[in-house]
């Protein structure tokens, strides 16, 4: 374990309201820099709708604030820019697939010129959601009009726009878990629906196979059981 770093006992950090930046993206304002690392780290957080992982990494981010010398930045897609603004509005107004597809290609394109920044500067990066999201939920949504080709074009497009992470976590949960959790919201987005989320599930099932990056991640269990494994798998990465 790098020198300067200490995981927290407790998984039970409690989530920041912080609002540093903006309501999608938080950065550690407490954090002494002197030590920093030069090579900053990279980790996502993946899973269907229903899994957890926003509540996750949010968790993830506080316990690494609470152990670390290092500076943390917790980020999401669709971003916090007027580009993740198109692709929220494009969700809405219901446009096309490929369409929006191209929309959240160029968000993320955007969104990686910022998360390479911090990266420079040797910051420890939190993403929730990145590109394996586009392969999953419009790979699904465009297997309708392209078939078998839907995900390999969705590669071929997002490759230049990424960076490759650290460790990719895939939280996963049964579908049929997943829409009883969505049942608890008050709304539902149209990718929510249990034919759609199994497809999303199998995407992403076919990636974790392919990826090295990607670290599977039970998520059945609990939000603490859940938290406390991947902080104990970033041990030796951090």
């Amino acid at each position: 374990m790098p020198e300067g770093f200490l995981f927290a006992n407790s998984i039970h950090a409690p989530m920041t309201t912080e609002n540093d930046l903006t309501a999608r993206e938080r950065v550690s304002s407490d954090v002494q820099s002197e030590v920093a690392s030069p090579h900053g780290r990279f980790y996502v957080f993946e899973g269907i709708d229903g899994a957890g992982k926003s509540t996750v990494a949010g968790k993830v981010f506080e316990i690494l604030k609470a152990g670390t010398d290092r500076e943390i930045v917790l980020t999401s897609e669709p971003s916090d820019s007027w580009l993740g603004d198109c692709v929220r509005r494009s969700h809405r107004e219901g446009v096309s697939t490929i369409s929006e597809a191209l929309l959240f290609v160029a968000d993320r394109a955007h969104h990686t010129e910022r998360i390479r920044k911090w990266l420079e500067d040797g910051m420890i990066v939190l993403s929730d959601r990145y590109y394996a999201s586009t392969l999953a939920y419009q790979g699904a949504a465009l297997k309708p009009l392209l078939g078998g080709m839907a995900v390999p074009w969705l590669k071929s497009i997002n490759e230049p726009a990424i960076i490759r992470p650290d460790m990719t976590f895939l939280l996963l949960i049964p579908p049929e878990t997943g829409m009883k959790r969505l049942s608890e919201r008050n709304e539902r987005t149209k990718f929510e629906k249990l034919g759609f989320l199994r497809e999303v599930d199998k995407i992403y099932r076919d990636l974790a196979e392919e990826d090295e990056t990607f670290v599977v991640i039970d998520a059945s269990r609990s939000i603490e059981e859940v938290t406390g494994t991947i902080v104990e798998a970033m041990k030796g990465n951090i």
